[in-house]
């Protein structure tokens, strides 16, 4: 894997991202609109996952940028929790639901393997330190 520069670069990046903004849009129209809480709690859940993922790779060191994956990886969960609710109660239709729910799941598989490919990574270079 060649070393990236930018976390913009980031495939895990891009997805939450989309996500977000998809999110933003849907809470601009009614239901979600009139719905302050939920509106305010479900849009930091998807932009948590990625701030997450932006300030970890900014500390520049695997070991905290593998920690802010996981925080971004939770936020994935905590993020389709809400959509499930949301989608339970009639205020999201179920094939926005669908594939919002669908994006985020992808979005937790490949930001695990990251996280294990960032794990190995670390403990390679520990056994050449050795």
């Amino acid at each position: 894997m060649s070393k990236i520069e930018k976390f913009e670069d980031l495939e895990i990046w891009k997805i939450a991202v989309s996500v977000a903004v998809d999110i933003y849009l849907l809470c601009d129209k009614e239901p979600l609109k009139s719905d302050w809480g939920m509106e305010d709690q479900i849009r930091r859940a998807a932009c948590s996952m990625s701030d997450n993922i932006a300030e970890g790779f900014e500390y520049n060191n695997n070991p905290n940028f593998i920690r802010f994956l996981n925080y971004s990886k939770g936020s994935s969960g905590e993020f389709r929790n809400k959509l499930t609710i949301l989608n339970k109660a009639d205020k999201i239709e179920d094939t926005i639901c669908s594939d919002l729910y669908s994006r985020s799941i992808e979005f937790s598989s490949k930001t695990k393997n990251f996280i294990g490919y960032l794990k190995k990574f670390e403990a390679e270079k520990k056994k050449k330190k050795v």
